[in-house]
Parts: C-alpha cells; structure tokens; sequence
C-alpha cells in the first residue's frame, strides 16, 4: 500500500448541507468547523449594516475573507470589502464595524484559532468564546430551527 492509498479523502460540504442560524442584531452564522482539540474555528457571518460587535482581544490568528459588502475596524483605517482578505496577529484587539450606509449585507469568512476574548469599556474581559462555546451555542441553535447534528466538521 502506497502513502496515498492510506491517505484521508476530504470532506465536503455544501451551501445547503450546514443552516445559517440567527445571531444578536439579526445577523446570521454558519458554523462550519470547530477543532476543539486545535483551538479552531470557522464560520461565515452575514451582518447586518450598522452592526457593531463587542471589542475583542484574539489569543490566536485570525484569516478573515470577505466575500459580499464592507466592514472595518474602529481602530483602523481600512476597510474591508468584497474579495479583500485580512490577517488578525495573535493579541490583537479591535471593534468590528459595518457600516450603516451599507446596501447590502455583509458576509465574511473567519477562520480563527484561540478564543475571543470579550472586553468590557474599561479593557476588561467580560466573555470567552471559542472553538467549543460556539459549537455548544450553534448545535443549540440549528436545534431551535430542527436541525439536529447538522454536519460540523469536528474531532470526533
């Protein structure tokens, strides 16, 4: 037997195999990867214009992709539009802006490693979210709309 004989296939899903489930501010979020073991997680967000999310601080890397509409930074100067691509270093923080002007709605891909690490206004950290709180937090949710297991790529 050859190496790529023992080799893994890949695995494959679709634009329908996984839900979009609805999020604070009516934006949606499509879970597609949590590897609690890695401290990995992906997901594509839909947001909604003028949304803004909590400051945040990474522990890890983030590969961001913006696939439809714009967003920025508060404390940036760029912004981030339809195909643009952004790299987040380990310990960076910032607030997550899309404009309220936007006509339509904003989708970007996140691929992120560690945890979020929610601020408060004083820099204090009021929350965690990663890998294994947003595959608890999205199972729970596609429950809700009777999607049962959906197909998240996993350890297990």
């Amino acid at each position: 037997m050859t190496m790529i004989e023992k080799a893994p296939s890949a695995i494959h899903r679709g634009e329908e195999d996984l839900p979009w489930v609805a999020s604070e501010g009516g934006n949606e979020v499509k879970l597609l990867t949590a590897k609690i073991t890695e401290g990995l997680w992906i997901v594509r967000t839909r947001f909604q214009p003028g949304t803004r999310v909590q400051t945040h601080r990474h522990t890890g890397q983030v590969y961001a992709y913006t696939v439809a509409g714009a967003w920025h930074y508060a404390e940036s100067e760029y912004t981030n539009r339809s195909g643009s691509f952004l790299y987040e270093p380990a310990g960076s923080v910032h607030t997550l802006l899309v404009p309220e002007d936007n006509d339509e709605i904003t989708d970007v891909w996140f691929q992120i490693y560690g945890a979020n690490l929610n601020l408060d206004e004083e820099g204090n950290v009021e929350s965690v979210t990663d890998a294994g709180s947003v595959l608890d937090w999205y199972l729970g949710e596609c429950s809700a709309i009777g999607w049962d297991n959906p197909p998240v790529l996993t350890d297990e």
